[in-house]
């Protein structure tokens, strides 16, 4: 079974999907899906679209150059098959992959290195270039938390108030009750 990859978006063509365009110069270009296939025929460049792979590896986001691309070249050299020889190679696979997905891990660490000084320097570049909008309401923050405090101490005190009613209506409860014992507030509050 052989994995071919895609002429347009390079991710790989499974046997029986995708389809094969054969042009008059019998060159054959494989297409995973219909969307690279029409691409194709529009004549846009992977390079220019921004979801394919070329794409990325033209912007620096994914890697270029890397020793790992050499396993995945195409050989058509017929093999006598020798059952060592599978084992080791697919060792070998499992081994190249593992270390394309560490190389890969380390590419993004170091491009990602400085994001979060360029995002910080962005930010305050927006701020100060917002800044008119921002004074204003810092203007008026002193009215405005003034008026938060105001508002936090009323809430405060009706919630005291409420407790004190309802401790005298409990109160008066018990008190009304024939036979039974009269408790004080203190004990209500512990049941």
């Amino acid at each position: 079974m052989r994995v071919e990859k895609c002429y347009f978006c390079s991710s790989p063509c499974y046997p029986g999907h995708g389809m094969k365009f054969v042009r008059n110069d019998s060159k054959v270009f494989r297409f995973c899906r219909s969307k690279c296939h029409r691409n194709f025929n529009k004549k846009r460049n992977p390079r220019k679209v921004a979801w394919t792979k070329a794409f990325r590896k033209t912007r620096g986001k994914e890697m270029s150059v890397d020793s790992t691309f050499e396993f995945e070249k195409r050989r058509n050299r017929p093999v006598k098959y020798d059952r060592d020889l599978v084992t080791k190679t697919l060792g070998a696979m499992e081994r190249v992959e593992e270390i394309k997905g560490k190389r890969e891990e380390r590419f993004y660490e170091n491009r990602m290195k400085d994001r979060k000084t360029l995002v910080k320097k962005q930010k305050v570049a927006e701020l100060e270039k917002g800044m008119e909008l921002i004074v204003p309401a810092m203007a008026d923050r002193d009215k405005v938390m003034a008026k938060v405090v105001e508002r936090v101490k009323e809430k405060s005190q009706k919630m005291k108030d409420a407790k004190n009613v309802g401790i005298k209506v409990a109160k008066s409860k018990a008190v009304k009750k024939k036979g039974a014992k009269i408790t004080t507030a203190e004990d209500m509050m512990e049941e």
